[in-house]
């Protein structure tokens, strides 16, 4: 059983935690942390088009990426800790729902949280790029509450009845 665990800032240890409750011992785990590049080419992009290209060690864009890979790093080696068995760890950067679907690829199970509106039941409790994952995934999702779920009173009222 290969199981593909996504990790995300602030969610991340309830996606551990899932992957220790139900994966069993013998399964291949793969923690999976996903960059989107935006940020560094952003700031490349504003320092190259505002102060001139004439200095390239002085572009923030380098500083930002290699910052961005550190703290992955950081969240990779803290999430296998906390796992307590032997993991991969896969660092991917790319537009970040597509890098995920892609690396369930060939996967029995992949683990991720939510990431929306947590404060209640419903499908706003998953963020755009959570909801592409489950939709797009091509093998069974656990999705996880980073925390303890809403009460059901939460739950939005159904729309109006139309006749």
């Amino acid at each position: 059983m290969r199981v593909i665990a996504w990790l995300v800032e602030g969610t991340w240890p309830a996606c551990v935690d899932a992957v220790r409750r139900h994966a069993p011992d013998t399964a291949e785990v793969v923690l999976l942390h996903v960059s989107a590049p935006e940020v560094p080419g952003v700031a490349h992009g504003a320092y190259a088009g505002l102060l001139g290209r004439g200095h390239p060690e002085r572009d923030p864009g380098g500083l930002l990426e290699a910052l961005g890979g550190a703290s992955a790093a950081e969240l990779l080696d803290a999430a296998a800790r906390r796992l307590g068995r032997p993991c991969a760890r896969e660092e991917r950067s790319g537009r970040v729902e597509r890098e995920v679907v892609a690396a369930a690829e060939g996967a029995d199970l992949l683990v991720l949280a939510r990431d929306g509106d947590r404060s209640r039941l419903g499908p706003k409790s998953l963020g755009p790029a959570a909801r592409f994952a489950v939709d797009h995934a091509p093998c069974p999702v656990l999705l996880v509450w980073p925390e303890p779920a809403p009460a059901l009173g939460t739950i939005p009222p159904p729309p109006p009845h139309r006749r």
